[in-house]
């Protein structure tokens, strides 16, 4: 008799569960807006940022060389500055001043200025001074005429250093100038890409963000429609909220395990980034990231009114969560009263998570701290989803209720 009764509950759940399901995935699927946040934009805004930044590093920045020195150490000095990747000398200033218009007019974004007693310090075995003026509009200009000039500098400085010196052999020479050989390696990002640097952070933000916006959108539009108190019918003898939960968790797990692949392996793998990450791993890493961001979701749905107030509340928030992430700005660098702001939100631990493992090439040991804390907020977040349907079920069957009640006085 237990084991019938068992049986009996359990197609029962699956009933209402599918029936949930069936109800939220028609929701979806007819309403053109949710449509847009949960596949349109996943689909496009990956695809979006990738191609602004698929040049991946800043190459030939118009620069403005100032020579008052008009000698060989200078010309020798611009002439390699010009012949670096990143930097290209666009026009020769008399002054100055000259120099200040062209940058003005965004004809160049830095200045090289050498001044006049360049050679003759020189010359005299003293120290000499080249000046650099960048447009700070763009830290990436900036980074690339310093570092161009950086490398030139310590180049030359090598072959004055060599040529007062009495070595009789090459090897002495370079004994001389670089006691101790040093090695430049960029780990993790060899081209120095700043798509290899932002885009993985921007593609796991981009699933939470946009489950937000879509979940949210469509909560408000059953509210403005009345559609919720059609969950009542599910709700019997309080039995029901489990079961609406997993029906509505259910179709957006469908939807995001088509999109989130298509995220963490397909856009990366389009655009050449750095792809480390063993299968299994990543497959570990984001089922609990996705269905962190959806009982996320779905808990932030609670104060959704209408279809303008998730539009209001979640689209300002990307670019603080970015930054309160750890990866645009160093995590050592953000506020404690920030960083654990950070821990409310699963994008924190997913942006951390998806750049150890695709990035750095991290196995399931060395992201387990962030796999484990995305099934904890999991945990969390389903329990409070729970708790805020319940909530609001009850709402509706007092509403349904009142109504009745007004009915009935009323033929009264």
């Amino acid at each position: 008799m237990k084991r019938q009764n068992l049986v009996q509950s359990l197609k029962e759940g699956l009933t209402d569960i599918f029936q949930v399901w069936g109800m939220e995935m028609h929701s979806v699927m007819r309403d053109a807006g949710v449509l847009i946040f949960v596949i349109l934009v996943p689909l496009a805004y990956p695809l979006i940022y990738a191609f602004i930044y698929t040049n991946e590093t800043v190459r030939e920045v118009p620069v403005v060389a100032v020579d008052e020195s008009h000698s060989s150490h200078s010309r020798e000095f611009l002439r390699k500055v010009d012949g670096t990747a990143e930097v290209r000398i666009v026009e020769y200033a008399p002054d100055l001043e000259r120099a200040k218009d062209i940058m003005r007019r965004k004809g160049a974004y830095g200045t090289i200025r050498i001044p006049d007693d360049f050679n003759d310090r020189l010359m005299q075995g003293e120290q000499a001074t080249i000046a650099i003026y960048c447009d700070m509009s763009g830290l990436l200009y900036y980074k690339a005429l310093l570092s161009s000039c950086t490398e030139v500098s310590l180049e030359m400085n090598r072959d004055i250093q060599i040529t007062r010196l009495t070595n009789t052999t090459t090897r002495e020479d370079e004994v001389t100038t670089r006691p101790i050989e040093y090695e430049y390696v960029t780990l993790f990002n060899p081209q120095n890409g700043f798509a290899s640097f932002l885009i993985p952070a921007v593609l796991m933000l981009i699933i939470q963000q946009t489950l937000l916006l879509g979940v949210g959108l469509s909560v408000g539009t059953q509210r403005e429609h009345g559609s919720f108190l059609q969950l009542v019918t599910i709700d019997r003898h309080r039995r029901g909220t489990l079961r609406i939960v997993l029906g509505k968790a259910l179709v957006y797990l469908m939807i995001y395990a088509v999109m989130g692949a298509y995220i963490a392996c397909v856009v990366p793998h389009l655009f050449h980034l750095v792809q480390l990450a063993d299968g299994n791993t990543l497959a570990a890493f984001m089922l609990p990231y996705i269905l962190a961001c959806i009982f996320f979701a779905m808990t932030a749905s609670a104060v959704v009114r209408n279809r303008e107030t998730c539009m209001l509340l979640f689209v300002f928030t990307s670019l603080p969560l970015l930054f309160i992430s750890g990866i645009s700005w160093p995590e050592a660098s953000v506020p404690v009263f920030w960083k654990v702001v950070s821990w409310i939100f699963p994008s924190t631990f997913g942006i951390n998570g998806y750049v150890h493992i695709n990035t750095m090439g991290a196995d399931l040991a060395n992201a387990a701290p962030q796999i484990t804390v995305l099934w904890i907020q999991t945990g969390i977040y389903f329990i409070t989803t729970c708790l805020v349907y319940r909530w609001q079920i009850i709402r509706a069957r007092r509403k349904i209720i009142q109504e009745r009640y007004k009915q009935q006085t009323a033929k009264a």
